[in-house]
């Protein structure tokens, strides 16, 4: 394959290594992205490097789940709309069911402590799935010394200062394309011919298609409102009840599609906004509850905001107007699912014709690349927050404070090294060595390490 094609794959195969993918896509953005970098570009050879740092760099610029709107990009580039729409769908739809049915399970017996031992080993061995493609993804993006600056200055802002997610994306896109024009300054006059500056130019039926695009997602995000705005109890007290809206159903909607424009940094930028809300204003949930959910989508495939369809589903249960409880949990959580999943498809189908016609801009290059480099301090910020939660049972903050002001300098994330979990660190390590010595395909090293983890929190429950 050409270093900047696309491969010619058969449609069925697609929806094949697509749900694959949805059902291994553990360990939150960073495993999830290495799931598919593995499998997409190395496995598969589908598309090329570039080509794929190309879309992640756009994808990490968005609000939502960037894996998500990762796997709806990269199935846009290989088979149009449909590809876009079966990779998103199947990205997060394993995710989805296991939520639904663990939310059922968590509303009638209330209990979440078996989930731990089904998926221990599985944790730790995603963790070395993650460490390897953090490798594999430094080596190939860090092409410059000021790009490995720019890494890591982006993990120590990340790690160390808590830095806002989008500000840091942003500010390492400005510092590549102004190096850019700094180097620029300084190129022969025939050098500064050859080099390509000009965008493309847009026509107007360019520019009209992908917002005639964006009018149509952006309807079919809100069709549900229309529905849901005018479901009514038997009695009218119970409406009047509920939170200032017609009903809960149509509170969850408008809410969870007011946070999916403005969740940049994933879900963690959003999780207490949403727990206060959803606690303290609307009391869908108790205060406890919350953790609970995290708890469940932590153990689940998928994106880490599928946390939402648990509030979704809590909401709806309590609230189910008309309907069984079960029912109202379930159209609560699929209403969540679709404020929050489906604007990832607005900002793909509307937005990606545009960047692919960007990318052989000498100047936008310079800052994707620069962007691509800090998405290695990204990853290995997320890497590294995993790992320690996944290896210690509990993890607090460290915060230096400074003297003069008595202010906090920095916090940094710092794990009680008493609470280390051998069998974690020991499947760890063991899945290391059958990735990076023994090369054993991903998917045998996940059962292995799954089957172990389980035969040992088994173990430990006979004792």
């Amino acid at each position: 394959m050409a270093d900047d094609s696309v491969a010619s794959v058969p449609f069925g195969e697609a929806v094949c290594v697509w749900a694959r993918i949805g059902v291994l896509s553990f360990g939150g953005p960073a495993g999830q992205i290495a799931l598919m970098h593995r499998t997409i570009v190395d496995e598969k050879r589908w598309i090329s490097e570039d080509r794929f740092l190309h879309a992640l760099n756009y994808c990490m610029l968005l609000p939502g789940p960037e894996a998500q709107q990762l796997a709806t990009y990269i199935g846009w580039l290989m088979h149009g709309v449909r590809g876009g729409i079966l990779a998103g769908l199947l990205f997060i739809l394993p995710g989805f069911v296991v939520m639904l049915g663990l939310s059922a399970l968590y509303v009638v017996f209330q209990e979440t402590t078996w989930l731990p031992a089904l998926f221990f080993g599985l944790k730790a061995a995603v963790l070395a799935v993650v460490v390897e493609a953090l490798m594999r993804l430094a080596r190939r993006a860090l092409k410059t010394r000021a790009h490995s600056y720019i890494a890591a200055a982006s993990f120590l802002a990340l790690f160390m200062l808590n830095a806002p997610f989008p500000i840091v994306v942003i500010f390492a896109g400005l510092t590549g394309f102004a190096l850019h024009r700094y180097a620029g300054r300084n190129l022969p006059a025939e050098a500064k011919a050859q080099s390509p500056r000009r965008l493309p130019r847009f026509t107007t039926h360019a520019v009209a298609r992908p917002l005639l695009v964006l009018v149509f997602w952006i309807l079919i995000w809100q069709a549900p409102l229309l529905l849901v705005r005018n479901l009514h109890a038997p009695s009218d007290l119970i409406a009047e009840a509920l939170s200032g809206e017609t009903n809960v159903f149509g509170a969850l909607f408008i809410f969870f599609s007011k946070m999916a424009v403005i969740t940049f940094g994933g879900a963690y930028a959003v999780l207490t906004y949403v727990a206060q809300v959803a606690v303290g204003h609307y009391a869908w949930l108790q205060p406890g509850e919350m953790l609970d959910g995290l708890a469940l989508a932590e153990t689940t495939p998928g994106p880490l905001v599928l946390v939402l369809c648990f509030v979704g589903f809590l909401a709806g249960y309590r609230n189910p107007l008309f309907m069984a409880p079960l029912m109202g949990g379930a159209l609560g959580a699929t209403l969540v699912a679709w404020a929050t999943f489906v604007p990832s498809f607005v900002w793909i189908f509307a937005g990606a014709p545009f960047v692919e016609k960007l990318r052989d801009n000498a100047g936008l290059s310079a800052a994707l690349s620069a962007i691509t480099a800090a998405v290695v301090g990204v990853i290995l910020n997320l890497s590294l927050w995993f790992g320690l939660h996944v290896l210690f049972a509990e993890v607090g903050r460290v915060a230096l404070w400074s003297r003069a002001s008595g202010l906090p300098i920095v916090s940094l994330a710092w794990p009680q090294w008493a609470t280390i979990d051998i069998a974690a660190l020991a499947i760890f390590v063991i899945a290391s060595v059958l990735l990076f010595y023994v090369k054993m395909g991903m998917v045998k090293v996940l059962g292995l390490c799954a089957a172990a983890g389980l035969a040992i929190k088994g173990a430990e429950l006979l004792l």
